[in-house]
């Protein structure tokens, strides 16, 4: 496959051209595949990077992702560091129609297919991630077809995107761990989602379907006028399965990371105390390897340096107090005291997946009402980096890549220059394939030459 621009080479068709590589595959539950274990193990390396990949991955996908990813390492580390390249494989999915630049073609990055039907790629994708949801997959891809203009048609709609995420039909307000996205009126979470995906600049999303732009910031969108009825609420109908499937995901790479990844690593460690961990996550990949952290013992100095890119989670996690509840801390607070190095947060402005859909799908009980104005509780580390850690530096990526990055801590590495290419309706998402960004990775873990 050509390259389009942005990121580097092809390298190895149909495998990862650097050598030493292995996978290390881990099941829903974070079970490790022994055998893959077993190969990790054996590497001869100073220095392990580990990459664990986020939700645009089936398992050919994420070969091709650690493939390019990984091409430039070897030219950037100092003649003492023998690396070791493992790519974390977990189950994941992505929809066919988020195209990931360098990997799609230039007319895949231009017309994505966002209307309410699912591409067979797609479907078979969703079955492969709920293999036991056949029936109800087979009944939301009738009822995204036929784009029925009918309020019983989302209503029915709605319960099975319940089903699939597997939450209850109860508010927020009684179940506060439950996004309202999955609660609230669905006829609301559709119309607010078809708005957002204007906001995306989704091709055919214009108001009223007449392919003009959305008003910004107005109430209405894609078929929203008086007098369009609700067929124009099945993009965003679709978009609604896609925040299901990626709240499963976002529950999974935490179990992954936390019951998986990290105890794997921490045996490994045990096992070769000299032995050196540069973790790399991208998108739901960098929760995989920040929930890891979890599971490395106190004093522990075997994790040598953290690079989240484009991260899928809160912008609060690492954080001892969150700004709006003081006398609570993020899921992960404190933990990047376990790592022997930074924890690099790399984010841009130009990735809608995490600047406008993130928010919306992790937004809890009671904010129904302002459901598409950005509260900034519920924003990504990867839309604006780290927040609520005193004393962590905010970089561009050219100002870290000149003067380097912090030998400790959290630091927000701004990475739009080269993090900026890619369709809707993720934008930039998924554009990490940069020599820029490997050398992030090498500086952070001081392995430069």
């Amino acid at each position: 496959m050509a390259n389009v621009g942005g990121g580097f080479g092809t390298g190895v068709v149909g495998g990862v051209g650097v050598r030493p590589y292995a996978e290390l595959t881990f099941d829903s539950e974070g079970d490790v595949d022994r055998v893959t274990q077993g190969t990790v193990s054996r590497m001869e390396a100073t220095d392990l990077l580990v990459f664990a990949h986020g939700w645009n991955s089936d398992r050919s996908t994420a070969t091709r992702l650690y493939d390019r990813f990984f091409a430039p390492f070897e030219g950037l580390v100092g003649s003492g560091v023998r690396l070791g390249y493992v790519g974390v494989v977990w189950p994941s999915m992505r929809f066919s129609d988020e195209p990931i630049p360098d990997f799609d073609t230039l007319a895949a990055l231009a017309e994505p297919d966002l209307g309410g039907t699912l591409d067979p790629l797609t479907r078979r994708a969703l079955e492969e991630f709920w293999p036991e949801r056949r029936a109800e997959l087979d009944r939301v891809a009738e009822l995204l077809a036929e784009r029925a203009d009918s309020a019983a048609a989302f209503i029915e709609f709605g319960a099975l995107i319940r089903e699939l995420a597997g939450v209850d039909a109860v508010p927020a307000l009684v179940a506060p761990s439950v996004p309202a996205i999955f609660t609230d009126d669905v006829l609301e979470v559709c119309r607010a989602l078809s708005v957002a995906l204007a906001r995306a600049g989704a091709p055919g999303t214009g108001a009223a379907g007449t392919g003009a732009p959305a008003a910004a910031g107005g109430p209405e969108g894609p078929g929203l006028t008086v007098g369009g009825g609700m067929r124009g609420l099945w993009g965003g109908a679709k978009e609604l399965l896609r925040q299901a499937a990626y709240y499963k995901m976002k529950k999974r790479a935490g179990v992954v990371g936390e019951r998986g990844l990290g105890p794997v690593l921490a045996q490994l460690a045990a096992a070769r105390p000299a032995l050196r961990f540069h973790l790399i996550g991208h998108s739901f990949g960098a929760r995989v390897v920040s929930f890891s952290l979890r599971a490395v013992p106190d004093r522990a100095r075997y994790v040598k340096s953290v690079t989240l890119l484009q991260g899928a989670f809160s912008h609060y996690a690492f954080a001892d107090r969150l700004p709006h509840d003081k006398g609570t801390g993020g899921a992960l607070r404190g933990l990047q005291r376990r790592v022997d190095g930074p924890v690099v947060a790399c984010h841009s402005p130009h990735d809608s997946a995490l600047k406008i859909f993130y928010p919306l799908a992790s937004r809890m009980a009671g904010d129904s009402a302002g459901l598409l104005g950005f509260d900034e509780r519920w924003g990504a580390i990867g839309h604006d980096g780290v927040q609520a850690v005193p004393g962590a530096p905010r970089l561009t990526l050219d100002t870290a890549l000149r003067e380097g990055v912090p030998t400790t801590g959290c630091v927000s590495v701004d990475a739009g220059s080269v993090v900026r290419r890619g369709g809707a309706p993720s934008g930039a998402h998924s554009d990490i394939c940069h020599k820029e960004l490997a050398r992030l990775v090498v500086d952070a873990g001081r392995m430069g030459r």
